[in-house]
């Protein structure tokens, strides 16, 4: 299994001798690290490892995070797996090494799962999640800080074609500084991720409908693309504050019924498309679990310039999607955007490209970013777009697959005996 991935990689460092695929008892048992970045939990998984074609890749997903194996199952509380209730802990990760412009660069694909279906989401990233991914670069290896110094290493995400800068930095006496965000109890290793030319992730425009705002369904409404497709609506149009508890929100159904019109209506407007290239219907963007991301603004109350409240879209997000955070920036500093009209003491946005920092007011904090940018005849420009998060191993080990078909099981043995390590 190495020998062949490394022969592409001849630069790569291979990774610790334990991590493979393995047999023991009989059960196939796949290596995977359970990680946390920012406010988001899931599993980071070695592409080299996982079975190229799609459906046993899948199949492979739902074993481990526990959701159906077909179908849907309303209430299913995932006991059988790693994934966690709401979509902010049912995210997977795909990563390999190529050979970037600057050196090595890892290759991210994202799944995004969901606690009741057997569907499997492939269509965005998650700027939460990706701050694991420098630490599990340190973890195989192929990433090495300094004594004192950064370790940076880019990440392309094959869901949106968006290039990130992780980097994280080594302290003089060994250990990787940390930081305490909002949202997470305690000090951990901290990531600063830059997003690189994140316009028009999902769209290829800043303003996927042409307008900074649109009238929907009685709704004014702005539609931005920036790292992710979100449509961004005025709390107080649905009655709301942008300050109400999550689970106040999820509760009022009228709200939610009336929320999911407006982003189904701007989805289809904003052309958006499956990982197949395909335009959603309709249907499609109903189920969802991904496009387009959804917030309610408002005015601040606690030192931000401006508040949200996050869906992603089917589920309200107990604090904000860091990509998300840049877009909901991104809009602010965008004349004629509803998050523009109700920001409060904005910074100016200059001539020349410059950092603008903008606070978002949410269910956990405050979440600063940087959002770099000019004022130009055509309108603004986003260059880039940074923000801090703190990740950590949860753990790494292996885990068995009691289930898997024959097809899985097959492919997983085949695997297994391929790797270095010994059945048990």
């Amino acid at each position: 299994m190495y020998a062949s991935a490394d022969q592409d990689r001849p630069w790569a460092v291979r990774p610790p001798e334990d991590f493979a695929i393995r047999l023991r008892h009989g059960v196939p048992e796949f290596p995977v690290h359970h990680m946390r970045g920012g406010t988001s939990t899931g599993l980071v998984i070695w592409d080299a490892l996982a079975p190229r074609e799609l459906a046993l890749r899948e199949e492979l997903l739902r074993h481990l995070m526990g959701v159906p194996l077909t179908g849907e199952s309303p209430g299913n509380r995932q006991i059988t797996g790693l994934g966690r209730g709401p979509a902010t802990s049912n995210k997977v990760f795909f990563v390999d090494v190529e050979a970037g412009p600057a050196g090595p660069r890892l290759v991210s694909t994202l799944a995004q799962l969901a606690a009741h279906t057997a569907a499997i989401d492939w269509n965005v990233n998650c700027g939460n999640m990706s701050a694991a991914l420098p630490l599990w670069a340190l973890e195989m290896g192929w990433a090495t800080p300094s004594a004192g110094g950064p370790c940076s290493i880019a990440i392309r995400n094959t869901n949106t074609g968006v290039i990130t800068l992780g980097r994280l930095q080594r302290q003089a006496g060994g250990g990787l500084e940390v930081s305490a965000i909002p949202g997470v109890d305690g000090a951990f290793p901290a990531v600063d991720l830059f997003l690189h030319a994140p316009v028009g992730a999902k769209t290829g425009t800043l303003l996927p409908t042409g307008r900074p705002v649109d009238d929907i369904d009685g709704y004014r409404v702005s539609c931005v693309d920036v790292a992710v497709p979100m449509v961004i609506a005025d709390a107080a149009q649905f009655g709301k504050t942008a300050h109400e508890p999550v689970a106040e929100l999820e509760a009022d159904r009228d709200f939610i019924a009336a929320l999911r019109k407006v982003w189904i209506a701007a989805g289809l407007r904003m052309g958006l498309k499956g990982s197949d290239g395909i335009p959603l219907t309709e249907a499609a963007l109903a189920r969802s679990e991904t496009l387009p991301k959804v917030c309610i603004v408002g005015e601040p109350r606690h030192g931000g310039h401006l508040s949200a409240r996050y869906f992603t879209p089917q589920t309200a997000h107990a604090s904000l999607a860091v990509s998300g955070g840049c877009c909901i920036a991104s809009a602010a500093l965008i004349p004629g955007t509803v998050a523009h009209a109700i920001a409060r003491g904005l910074p100016a946005v200059g001539g020349d490209l410059g950092d603008c920092r903008v606070a978002i007011e949410n269910p956990a904090g405050v979440l600063d970013t940087t959002i770099v940018a000019r004022r130009a005849p055509e309108g603004i420009q986003i260059a880039s777009a940074a923000y801090r998060r703190s990740a950590q191993v949860l753990l790494r080990g292996h885990v068995p697959l009691y289930r898997a078909s024959g097809d899985l099981r097959a492919w997983l043995i085949r695997a297994a005996e391929a790797s270095p390590i010994a059945p048990a």
